[in-house]
């Protein structure tokens, strides 16, 4: 199973996307938020303030991080857990310090997120804290860590706009 943590840079009514470029073999071509491997002996916050400072130059304010839920895909070693943390406090200037990962950061309107190619569609929902996103944790394997509420995908409008079968890590 592959482990990852993301954080949604949020000020403004905008959030922080990365674009990956179009070279990478798992997900090129496609925004997502920052974010990376969690590493053995790390928490999830740990692996996140390490990964913001190593891809955007910025040290988070760990007690300003709350999760946002848990995305789960994949079965056997292709599995991915991502959990995603919405970021409201930090120190310095958001860049791009991993050039060779990603081609371009830009901060982007919530309300343009549905119209951007998305590494995984349900992210957008997520961070936009709608309707959908509560769709989507009661009718999806998106959870909050409740394994009751991972049901099935059927007649969620944010999942049904997720193509779930690109879904795994290399």
């Amino acid at each position: 199973m592959h482990v990852v943590v993301t954080g949604a840079l949020v000020e403004d009514g905008a959030v922080l996307l990365v674009h990956r470029r179009p070279t990478k073999r798992a997900y090129p071509d496609v925004w997502d938020l920052p974010g990376g491997q969690v590493e053995a002996g790390e928490s999830e916050l740990q692996a996140l303030a390490r990964e913001m400072h190593e891809e955007l130059g910025v040290h988070i304010k760990t007690e300003s991080a709350s999760r946002l839920g848990v995305l789960h895909s994949g079965t056997g070693e292709d599995a991915l857990h991502v959990g995603v943390w919405q970021v409201d406090d930090w120190v310095g200037s958001p860049a791009n310090r991993a050039p060779d990962e990603h081609d371009d950061i830009a901060w982007v309107r919530i309300s343009e997120l549905g119209g951007l190619p998305l590494m995984h569609g349900v992210l957008a929902a997520m961070v936009r804290s709608l309707p959908e996103f509560e769709c989507a944790r009661r009718h999806s394997n998106i959870t909050d860590g409740d394994p009751g509420h991972r049901v099935t995908r059927a007649g969620c409008r944010a999942c049904a706009e997720t193509d779930w079968s690109i879904i795994s890590w290399n």
